[in-house]
């Protein structure tokens, strides 16, 4: 349910029913519907961790990148919705929603740090902001992609395994400058 509409749109009552259970019995469990959306958002944010985790035997670095780009654009094809909670919690009026996204950012980030020396790319903090603002470009295009998809999968893919060294690049050339 929550991942074909937005999380903010589905009420307790749909979920007890769509859970052949009682109302009551969902509020056993959940204190207040934002415990709910809070538990659905970590295991959206969860589910999405897993599935795009490395593949470590990879060689190649661009393999390993295309792989988890590869899972990502498919878990959000088969969760629209339900990843646009997790990639716009960081907007939520709720503090634990925005640190449930902040979190999964913050993760995300450190992989590719982690293994930026795999791309010939130096860990700085000026390639850890290029790396974080890659991250948020991967985001914006795929909730765009959700709704208008207007090039295909693949080449989504393609894009993003472009990016993330050409700016890495980019970032390195630029802050290398003598500010002089």
């Amino acid at each position: 349910m929550a991942r074909e509409m937005p999380l903010e749109s589905v009420t307790m009552e749909a979920v007890a029913d769509a859970a052949g259970v009682s109302k009551g019995l969902i509020f056993h469990y959940f204190e207040s519907k934002a415990d709910f959306h809070l538990c659905v958002i970590s295991e959206q944010a969860q589910e999405m961790l897993d599935r795009t985790e490395p593949q470590e035997d990879l060689a190649d670095p661009l393999a390993m990148l295309r792989a988890s780009m590869v899972a990502y654009v498919d878990y959000v094809a088969d969760n629209g919705r339900g990843f646009v909670g997790v990639i716009r919690g960081a907007g939520s009026a709720d503090e634990a929603i925005r640190n449930v996204a902040d979190r999964t950012r913050a993760a995300m980030t450190e992989r590719i740090l982690s293994r930026a020396s795999l791309l010939g790319i130096e860990r700085t903090p000026a390639i850890a902001l290029g790396v974080a603002g890659w991250i948020a470009f991967v985001e914006e295009l795929l909730v765009s992609w959700i709704d208008d998809p207007v090039v295909t999968r693949d080449q989504l893919v393609d894009v993003f395994v472009a990016a993330l060294p050409a700016l890495a690049g980019v970032v390195g050339l630029v802050t290398a400058e003598d500010p002089a």
